[in-house]
């Protein structure tokens, strides 16, 4: 069973950058899309970005152009660039499975909070 842990969220000025990790355990990790996803306050978990096994990317439209997702095969770990953050872009940032149905994924992470403020 998938198991992962986020790191690298932080405060940040808006217009700043910040890079989140995400080490994956527990499933073959070269065998699975995976995705950055995020809750802001008072609203539903939403898909960030995904990325498949043979590097297709998408991403949400607000995050087009700002965000860059990867993943290190070797390392097991998949990681967001965010460039020119906003106020807006404040929550708890999740990695998973990538699954259309994402909402209904048993298990999920500590997630990393991201807080865009002056």
């Amino acid at each position: 069973q998938v198991r992962v842990v986020e790191s690298g969220g932080g405060l940040v000025q808006p217009g700043g950058s910040l890079t989140l990790s995400c080490i994956v355990s527990g499933i073959t990790f070269n065998n699975e899309y995976m995705a950055w996803y995020r809750q802001a306050p008072g609203k539903r978990r939403e898909l960030v970005a995904g990325i498949t096994t043979g590097g297709r990317i998408e991403y949400e439209d607000s995050v087009e152009g700002r965000f860059t997702i990867s993943r290190d095969n070797a390392k097991n770990t998949v990681y967001l660039q965010m460039n020119s953050l906003q106020p807006e872009d404040t929550a708890v940032y999740y990695c998973n499975l990538w699954q259309n149905n994402y909402q209904s994924l048993g298990y999920w992470g500590k997630g990393t909070l991201v807080t865009v403020s002056s």
